[in-house]
């Protein structure tokens, strides 16, 4: 099975964090060929050059050619390139699996948390587009944790 690993590689902590999750998802299914964007010299190594239709195209190669796509969801909004990506994948009928950590997702039932959603400007929970979001629950799911994605991942090679 191929997988497509989408994720904000610009930071050297989302470099490092894609870094880690795919080798944890290498080891633990080594069936999957897994993509990771980064790796990709021939578009990613900013000591080097590929316009906006060089990267275009190789990334968009590689999302049609999957067969699954993992989209990271974390950050203040989720990364242009990977709302992209999961447009791609989603016009295809790809199935996407999204990772989304954040934190400030608990508590939901935490009657204080529930009642400052009420008062301007105090909201206690993360917002993702809603849109975007919609792509994949269409076709696909959201996670919250690693190993809940890692189980769906082994199901879905073991199906």
């Amino acid at each position: 099975m191929k997988l497509y690993f989408a994720n904000g590689l610009f930071s050297q902590a989302d470099f490092n964090y894609n870094q880690a999750l795919v080798a944890r998802l290498r080891q633990a299914l080594p069936a999957l060929d897994i993509y990771l964007p980064q790796e990709n010299a021939a578009i990613n190594d900013k000591q080097a050059y590929a316009d906006a239709k060089m990267i275009a195209q190789a990334d968009t190669d590689e999302v049609l050619a999957s067969d699954l796509m993992i989209a990271v969801l974390d950050g203040p909004v989720i990364d242009a390139g990977v709302a992209s990506e999961i447009g791609v994948a989603y016009a295809k009928g790809i199935p996407i699996l999204g990772l989304y950590t954040d934190s400030r997702q608990q508590g939901a039932g935490n009657a204080k948390k529930l009642a400052a959603l009420a008062e301007i400007a105090e909201n206690q929970f993360a917002y993702l587009n809603l849109y975007t979001v919609g792509l994949i629950k269409l076709n696909g799911a959201v996670y919250n944790t690693e190993d809940a994605l890692i189980a769906d991942l082994r199901a879905r090679l073991e199906a």
